[in-house]
């Protein structure tokens, strides 16, 4: 290398050096501009070229005094000039990628301890090398400076890159094949949990790498069941019950080279069947105590997983062979389920589900594995009297569930042959006593029969009782003998719960003969006291309704609640004077009135949320209407939750007038702030004013500056949600 060249290097060494010192000093108060974090994404790709070059210059460096002798001067002088290029290279090359890495450190998702060390012994390297590369010629550089030199840049190379491959392939990676071989035997079916052994192992290989405590993408952490219910900066991971609205779900199911999609490009992606056990999961409420025994029998999500687990030692042992692993999973598709009853059994489980997809044929699909079919699940599907003799060819069969089918049990006998039946579900059919009292003398091996929400009176379903001792027959809740069975709560019909002047409220429940009560002043319904729900109530004001589902023989279900919302004006045009915060842009302007309301996932695709944020700005809209309007009230629905820093807004301005520059304030209203952690909420926080007529309004909410002190995140600016504004 020339001395020109050298001259620039050494002068571009020590710019690194200084820069380094000043990013370490300031390294809380500098943010990386966007056109600059490209280069802090180079530093994985640049990090190895100075391991390398400094590997080899240190293991030179230990051996420098031996290999340059008077004895060769040549070769001397080569080995000399030689290595004092390499540590030139490699130190400004490690300047480089230090500079790159902590540029990228400054980005979302890196903290924890593992960064802290790795950025260390990264900053370690550059200040070992560079030190090496200047005082190598002083005269009191000894051998035993160089070799101590060397060993300690090597020691800093090993740990830098230890606490590097932590950070990309999580925890215990170097180790993991070795620590794999000491790890418990895998737990018995009776014993397994939904999460710990189903939901979690998903996550430790196919997540955790990002999303753990040193290394927190997106501020979401996997590693613990307590930090996933949390969820990161986006929100919360899931919506309990509906994983179409879930953001897990929704970056899981992004095209792969979508930026969002999860997990990245590049990483080891997951199966269907992993897919489809995430999802099952959140739809079944994402319970993080439930076993997998503890699930319903007719369960999607239990059939899958039970074939993860070995069977308990009171298992069920068969006399037929496994079916074909190759058939059984082609017979896995959209509208069927086909699985091991447990691991290492050779039982099946088959569920069908897909009411529009069911043909009779789907059943004659299944022959291939029919003499290892035990458990068959047709609940709330279009079977039919004739589709009986199909199922009774599966010879081995000990659970049919035929709920809610469109059987009348004209052909029941075609069961009987079902020599092994031990479960028969009828709920919800249109079997009557005269077919049953005929026909189930020919079930020799039935031991229970579920017959709730038939046409079957106590009386009748006593005297089958009474008949068939050797059965036992399930029909709700009569206090004693059965489990109770809850219903589930009223749902509402109407397509929005946004209104103009009126709206006839309507309420379903899926069950026949449920009697649905509700209350409209925010108390409980009740079974006695409440109106029975009939169809016939007109809301012509914002109201809360609350309602309960009844009926005879059965507990009462769980209390729904709904928001009616009241939008009166809608504006001809609108526009926002501040922007948007940049994750929560949802349609801009045309988000406040456009009928569509968020959930609580806040933080899916804009397309998703209709949340609109602001952060730093306020929230300043603009809404001319061409005919004046006479207003008393403006709604904003918002959201509330404390734990990711989403308040109220602290003050919200209410301006009109004739003229878009002509107006006056026409109320203000400061929404109550929460003083302590409460449970997040959707709620519509109103100011009410003196009746105005108006060719223009202006609102204005200004975010929270400052979170209380009581707060974890106290002193930094709140987030603020709105997702619709009614004006009235």
């Amino acid at each position: 290398m020339n001395k020109r060249l050298i001259g620039v290097a050494e002068q571009a060494l020590f710019a690194s050096t200084i820069f380094i010192v000043f990013l370490l000093l300031f390294s809380t108060r500098f943010v990386v501009p966007i056109w600059l974090q490209p280069l802090g994404r180079m530093h994985p790709l640049l990090l190895h070229f100075p391991i390398v070059i400094l590997l080899l210059a240190m293991i030179m460096e230990a051996f420098r005094f031996r290999m340059t002798s008077a004895a060769n001067p040549a070769v001397s002088e080569f080995y000399r000039d030689f290595l004092n290029s390499l540590l030139l290279v490699g130190a400004l090359s490690a300047g480089i990628t230090v500079i790159m890495g902590l540029f990228l450190a400054k980005e979302d998702g890196y903290s924890g301890q593992a960064l802290s060390w790795h950025k260390w012994t990264g900053v370690g390297i550059f200040f070992l090398a560079t030190l090496v590369y200047w005082i190598r010629n002083k005269s009191w550089y000894t051998t035993r400076i160089a070799q101590v030199s060397a060993v300690t840049t090597i020691l800093f190379l090993i740990g830098a890159g230890h606490y590097g491959a932590t950070l990309t392939h999580g925890d215990n990676f170097l180790f993991e094949p070795i620590s794999n071989q000491f790890k418990p035997a895998p737990v018995s079916l009776d014993k397994a949990l939904v999460y710990a052994d189903v939901i979690q192992p998903i996550f430790e290989q196919k997540c955790v790498s990002c999303h753990n405590p040193d290394k927190l993408k997106g501020q979401l952490n996997l590693a613990s069941v307590e930090a996933m219910l949390k969820g990161g900066k986006t929100g919360k991971l899931f919506v309990a019950g509906k994983p179409d609205i879930s953001l897990l779900l929704q970056r899981i199911h992004l095209p792969l080279d979508e930026k969002k999609h999860m997990p990245p490009s590049g990483k080891t992606q997951l199966t269907p069947q992993e897919v489809m056990l995430l999802s099952l999961w959140v739809k079944n409420n994402a319970d993080v105590k439930k076993r997998v025994i503890d699930l319903p029998a007719n369960d999607s999500l239990r059939f899958i997983a039970a074939g993860l687990f070995k069977p308990s030692e009171q298992t069920e042992e068969f006399d037929f062979d496994a079916a074909d692993e190759e058939t059984v999973k082609s017979l896995n598709n959209d509208y069927r389920t086909v699985a091991p009853l447990a691991k290492e059994s050779p039982a099946l489980a088959v569920n069908l589900y897909n009411k529009s997809a069911f043909t009779p044929e789907k059943l004659t699909e299944l022959s291939p594995v029919k003499q290892q079919v035990v458990y068959l699940n047709l609940n709330k599907m279009p079977v039919k009297d004739a589709d009986l003799k199909r199922i009774g060819e599966f010879e081995n069969l000990q659970k049919l569930d035929l709920n809610f089918t469109d059987i009348t049990g004209a052909s029941l006998g075609d069961l009987s042959a079902l020599k092994q039946l031990q479960t028969l579900s009828l709920a919800g059919t249109g079997v009557t006593y005269d077919v049953l009292q005929k026909q189930l003398s020919g079930f020799k091996s039935l031991k229970t029969l579920a017959v709730w929400n038939t046409k079957l009176t106590t009386d009748q379903i006593g005297q089958l009782q009474k008949a068939n001792k050797h059965i036992q027959f399930i029909a709700g809740f009569d206090g004693a003998s059965s489990e109770p069975i809850k219903l589930n709560p009223p749902q509402v019909k109407n397509s929005s719960t946004i209104f103009g002047q009126s709206l006839t409220l309507q309420l379903k429940h899926p069950v026949k003969g449920v009697e649905i009560r509700f209350t409209t002043d925010g108390s409980e319904p009740d079974s006695i006291h409440s109106p029975i729900f009939n169809g016939q109530t007109v809301l012509n004001q914002p109201t809360q309704i609350k309602a309960k589902a009844y009926k005879a023989g059965w507990f009462g279900s769980n209390m729904a609640t709904f928001d009616f919302y009241k939008s009166s004006f809608k504006p001809d045009s609108v526009n926002l004077l501040l922007p948007l915060n940049p994750v929560h842009q949802a349609d801009g302007a045309h988000t406040f009135f456009d009928g569509k309301l968020g959930t609580f996932n806040a933080n899916s695709p804009a397309w998703a949320n209709n949340w609109a944020g602001f952060r730093k700005n306020d929230m300043a809209l603009v809404s001319e209407f061409k005919k004046p309007v006479t207003v008393n009230s403006v709604a904003l629905r918002i959201m509330v939750e404390e734990e990711t820093s989403i308040f109220p807004p602290s003050v919200i301005e209410i301006w009109g007038g004739d003229k878009r520059d002509q107006m006056k304030l026409l109320g203000t209203l400061k929404p109550e702030q929460p003083t302590k952690k409460i449970p997040p909420v959707l709620k519509s926080v109103e100011c009410r004013f003196k009746s105005q007529t108006v060719s223009f309004l202006k609102i204005i909410a200004k975010p929270v500056k400052q979170i209380p002190d009581w707060h974890p995140n106290k002193g930094n600016n709140a987030l603020l949600l709105v997702d619709e504004v009614f004006i009235n």
